[in-house]
């Protein structure tokens, strides 16, 4: 079943020169959530190239569709669109639930649930029509790309290629080359990143790569310590001289807490001596909650665990130990060559996290 912002049908492929960057004239998207929208207007509006978005359901097509032409027409409305570009834009995107519709793309990004088996069986699915040089994507924010082409006719073209949200805003993509990667694949993404105006780090495919895995040992550490019985609101506050974008729990109800359980349960299996599972965490997602507080600012009583003994929070305490825990966490992955440099690191939570000037370096000075 096909659906459509506009009746333009995908342009051809033609061939490429195998010597430079394939030149992407179409553009796939698999999968129809909030990410997914984000990552085809993104390329829409960047690229200006026609853009096919797809899904199982026709009613998520059909929403996610009308979000994203909803969002064009404020951003006109706005004046951050010129007049008739919204429709212009919205004109270059399609929706399907018809794998087979890929077969025109010269690449595609999946952005379905994070699930290994789920992402596998997407990029098994694309294989069947996708052309053999496509680059298959993946914006997986944890899980190792290498399984995901393990398998696959042409591992070689698939690469992790991690935004971060909003996707319009954070400018950086975690490029992830597995061992089966081509240099041409990579460096075709690495174009197309400068063609979306991000800035693309090559990352070591390890559990978390740069920015989450970092994040994840903040909130490890933060949230053992809830879990030991701090009070949650007390404890998110001691971190705040750091000057960070947002305080740890918040962060977590931005991300989404049964996201950041999923990520923190796959870094734990990878690294059970320093990534924890939270009590705190759990209750939080098992009671459906938002996040550890309400609109009014307070944690909700379905939030607060019994704790084997509340203890009053000394925030210089809970500072030392996140930054002790930060400054381990960036030493082993330089050592095991996740990234190449402390610069690379500093320009991953800069750009991705959104830290201050000087990243992780500057926090860790301070």
């Amino acid at each position: 079943m096909s659906h459509s912002l506009s009746t333009a049908d995908p342009v051809p492929v033609s061939a490429e020169n195998p010597g430079r960057p394939k030149t992407i004239k179409t553009f796939g998207v698999v999968g129809a959530g909030l990410m997914a929208s984000q990552l085809g207007l993104l390329v829409a509006d960047k690229l200006r190239i026609p853009v096919l978005i797809s899904d199982l359901s026709a009613d998520r097509v059909s929403a996610a569709l009308h979000r994203m032409r909803g969002h064009l027409d404020r951003q006109e409305s706005r004046g951050r669109l010129q007049p008739g570009e919204a429709a212009e834009i919205a004109g270059l995107i399609r929706g399907t639930t018809d794998p087979s519709e890929f077969r025109g793309c010269d690449a595609a990004i999946e952005a379905v649930f994070e699930d290994q088996k789920t992402k596998r069986n997407v990029f098994r699915q694309l294989e069947e029509s996708i052309g053999p040089d496509a680059l298959l994507l993946t914006n997986t924010s944890s899980l190792p790309v290498t399984g995901m082409a393990r398998g696959l006719r042409h591992p070689e073209r698939v690469l992790g290629f991690h935004f971060f949200n909003p996707v319009a805003v954070l400018p950086l993509v975690e490029l992830v080359r597995t061992p089966f990667s081509s240099d041409a694949a990579l460096f075709t993404a690495s174009d197309l990143a400068v063609g979306l105006g991000k800035t693309a780090v090559p990352v070591a495919d390890t559990p978390g790569f740069v920015v989450n895995r970092l994040l994840t040992r903040l909130f490890s550490e933060i949230l053992a310590e809830i879990d030991m019985g701090g009070e949650p609101a007390t404890v998110d506050r001691s971190l705040e001289p750091w000057d960070l974008p947002m305080t740890p729990l918040h962060l977590i109800g931005c991300i989404g807490p049964a996201v950041q359980r999923h990520i923190c349960d796959t870094l734990h299996r990878a690294y059970p001596d320093r990534f924890g599972r939270s009590a705190a965490l759990t209750a939080v997602v098992e009671a459906g909650l938002p996040g550890f507080f309400d609109e009014n600012g307070k944690v909700p009583p379905a939030a607060l665990i019994l704790p084997p003994e509340p203890h009053e929070v000394d925030p210089d305490r809970v500072r030392r130990r996140v930054h002790d825990a930060l400054a381990q966490e960036a030493q082993l992955m330089l050592d095991e060559g996740v990234v190449a440099t402390w610069g690379d690191i500093d320009r991953c939570v800069t750009l991705g996290a959104n830290f201050r000037p000087g990243g992780l370096t500057r926090l860790l000075a301070t």
